[in-house]
């Protein structure tokens, strides 16, 4: 999925074709924050030229929530 995104990638704001991308996983808010588990994940595609980012949520390009092992691991080494 990260290299269809790159492949296809055209900056909005420069039209520059060259990018990098870098996969995130953020804390949520509550008992996830105080515990420290990263179970939001989001992939970011910035342009070279530019530096404009734009940010895709992985589950909604899949078409379904990503499984929870990356989250009980997250748990166990933090």
């Amino acid at each position: 999925m990260e290299e269809l995104l790159i492949s296809k990638f055209n900056c909005r704001r420069c039209g520059h074709r060259d990018c990098i991308s870098q996969e995130v996983s953020m804390s949520g808010t509550g008992v996830s924050k105080i515990f420290d588990i990263d179970y939001h994940h989001y992939l970011f595609v910035s342009c070279t030229r530019c530096g404009f980012v734009e940010v895709f949520n992985p589950d909604v390009l899949r078409g379904h929530k990503s499984g929870a092992l990356g989250t009980v691991l997250d748990i166990i080494w933090g």
